[in-house]
């Protein structure tokens, strides 16, 4: 074997360009790729439409038309009647929505149908297709974010992030705090105190680093800082691997308090002096309380330098009843998603 010492002068150098060259390469032919794949499926799913339509075709035609292909093209599962007529559905779907038909071409096809059979609003569709494309989420994950109706938490999560996170990691953060969170995993009374939801949390970790949304892992609990000599406690400290950052969180059993918002502040401030790793982001709070006010934490976070979301919770599998009402308009949520079409889209690679 040729040992590194005997490398001649650039090498290592010129072998890192060429891996950085092979990965771009192969990353925009798996874009290419899935553009054309998914050109393919509108094309098939435009025709048979318009055959339909036009000459009267039915059931019959598309089940011929299915093996016909499948014996041209063996070991393509692509093209069985199911199949075909999920495309028909899928050009039916969004021949008259301009806006979203460049999108769908940056994510795999199985994605596009997650997408299709559980959102039914262009907006909530719009939220999932850029997400998808933008962060690279696999399907697994992609079907996790709709499970915990990502769409609504992102639309109503209570956080100081468009002004207090970095730009780069801005969207993502945005993402990865929740507007509310169910602990039904923990088998807790409905009366319970901080300590009893704090040592369940940690005796169900799993369950609840699936509920806080798959990127943290656990740093520890009753956290210990030190400053002049007095000793403070996190209730919860994780990290989120994709934000490279801290996230400190701070359990209420009540109504969120003006007073919370100092008591997380001063912590986050000893996280970033003093914890705070080499490349990594400034730490992000996170107080979980029993319910909000939410123009009192519009007002709390009006003043907040550091990231700070405010969230709630229950132990039961409910979820707080006037979503709807407190949803953005249609114009608010347009003008949102329209930040992330300026940004760069990264497609995933993952098998279509």
């Amino acid at each position: 074997m040729r040992s590194e010492a005997m490398a001649p002068v650039g090498y290592g150098d010129f072998l890192i360009e060429v891996k950085t060259q092979i990965r771009q390469r192969q990353l925009s032919a798996f874009r290419a790729a899935n553009t054309e794949l998914i050109k393919l499926y509108w094309w098939l799913g435009e025709n048979i439409s318009q055959r339909q339509a036009a000459l009267g075709w039915g059931k019959a035609v598309v089940e011929n038309l299915a093996r016909d292909l499948q014996a041209a093209f063996p070991g393509r599962n692509g093209f069985s009647a199911q199949n075909l007529w999920l495309m028909r559905q899928f050009f039916n779907e969004y021949t008259t929505r301009a806006k979203l038909q460049p999108l769908v071409g940056e994510i795999s096809w199985t994605k596009n149908l997650l997408i299709m059979a559980r959102c039914k609003d262009d907006l909530e569709r719009e939220f999932y297709l850029r997400a998808t494309a933008r962060f690279g989420w696999t399907k697994n994950v992609l079907q996790h974010q709709l499970d915990n109706h990502s769409y609504r938490q992102y639309l109503l999560g209570q956080t100081n992030f468009d002004a207090a996170v970095p730009e780069s990691i801005k969207a993502q953060a945005l993402l990865a705090i929740k507007d509310h969170y169910t602990f039904d995993f923990l088998g807790l009374a409905e009366q319970h105190s901080e300590r009893e939801l704090e040592q369940s949390l940690v005796a169900n970790l799993r369950g609840f680093l699936a509920e806080m949304g798959g990127a943290f892992t656990f740093v520890g609990n009753q956290f210990k800082l030190e400053s002049e000599g007095r000793e403070y406690f996190i209730d919860l400290l994780l990290f989120h691997r994709r934000l490279r950052c801290l996230v400190a969180i701070e359990l209420k059993i009540g109504e969120f308090k003006p007073e919370h918002k100092g008591q997380i502040e001063f912590y986050l401030d000893q996280l970033d002096q003093h914890h705070r790793m080499e490349g990594e982001n400034p730490p992000i709070g996170i107080v979980i309380c029993r319910s909000k006010t939410r123009t009192m934490v519009e007002y709390a976070l009006r003043t907040m330098t550091r990231p700070l979301g405010i969230a709630t919770y229950t132990v039961t599998p409910q979820l707080p009843a006037d979503f709807q009402g407190e949803l953005p308009s249609p114009e608010q949520i347009a003008e949102r998603l329209a930040g992330w079409a300026r940004d760069s889209v990264a497609f995933d690679g993952e098998g279509v």
